[in-house]
């Protein structure tokens, strides 16, 4: 069966993430440990954090997925900001670690017109440094794909690779591919040409071992527009035939599948869930 599931939210305690992921049909999911808009975040309880890990045990769920908050940027040439974004990438490794969490995604950031290779070396150092300060053992950081936006890092499959084999402990570290990112930033995946033309890609410049979670969303925006709106799956750019294409892909096939798809008239959660799986057995 399709490993699949969506963003669930921690409200009122972080176990709750759990059953809620359960109403919403996944059997994989993902969360925020925290307030995502905020630079704050208190201490996790460690009786929390067990109640969870039995609720996940319990559940059959699995993997579970943590994403970072929304306002490190670990390519910034700010200093004061580059600071904290290290502090908060450290703290998070640990509260995966405390949760049981394998996996946390993480943004590269903008590197505010510095220059690409400037953000590339301030986010190798980010994480080098992060990694060594963490102490997570069995949590692995997930390099997420950008979407192609001006001055950001991280945006082509040569600039993760470059990123990837620099970093120290390369073992600790993989990648979450985004499908929306990916089109938005000039990658194909409409056709059974195209996605065997990026996952080809992907093998040489990366390796597809160090593929470990897809962020999987339609797209907004044309194909290389760089925009980084999401859509329902089959309703936007990408389309149902190129969804039809990625989950046949023997790259995707097996890997964590995490919707990050709106919620609204047309769809909810467990809507998008229930398409991806249509369109996996199609």
């Amino acid at each position: 069966m399709v490993l699949v599931g969506c963003h669930v939210s921690i409200a009122g305690s972080i176990d709750l993430a759990v059953g809620r992921a359960l109403e919403r049909g996944c059997n994989t999911f993902q969360i925020f440990s925290r307030n995502p808009r905020g630079w704050k975040a208190k201490d996790l309880d460690p009786d929390t954090a067990d109640v969870f890990r039995k609720a996940l045990d319990t559940s059959g769920l699995g993997p579970a997925v943590d994403h970072m908050p929304y306002l490190p940027n670990l390519a910034s040439p700010d200093d004061e900001i580059y600071e904290k974004s290290v502090a908060a990438l450290t703290s998070e490794l640990q509260r995966c670690s405390l949760l049981g969490i394998p996996y946390l995604v993480t943004h590269l950031g903008h590197h505010r017109s510095a220059g690409t290779e400037v953000g590339q070396e301030r986010v190798i150092a980010a994480v080098d440094r992060a990694l060594a300060a963490a102490g997570a053992d069995g949590v692995m950081l997930l390099l997420e794909n950008t979407a192609g936006e001006k001055n950001s890092v991280g945006s082509t499959l040569a600039d993760l690779g470059r990123i990837l084999d620099a970093i120290d402990a390369s073992e600790k570290v993989g990648v979450c591919f985004d499908t929306c990112h990916a089109f938005a930033a000039g990658y194909d995946l409409r056709t059974s040409e195209g996605v065997n033309a990026v996952f080809g890609e992907f093998d040489e410049r990366i390796g597809l071992a160090r593929l470990r979670v897809v962020h999987l969303n339609d797209c907004k925006g044309g194909i290389g527009s760089g925009l980084d709106r999401h859509e329902h799956i089959g309703l936007g750019s990408i389309g149902e035939e190129g969804f039809r294409h990625i989950l046949r892909h023997p790259a995707i096939r097996s890997l964590p599948l995490i919707c990050e798809t709106p919620v609204d008239e047309q769809r909810d959660d467990g809507g998008n869930i229930a398409r991806v799986r249509e369109l996996a057995m199609a």
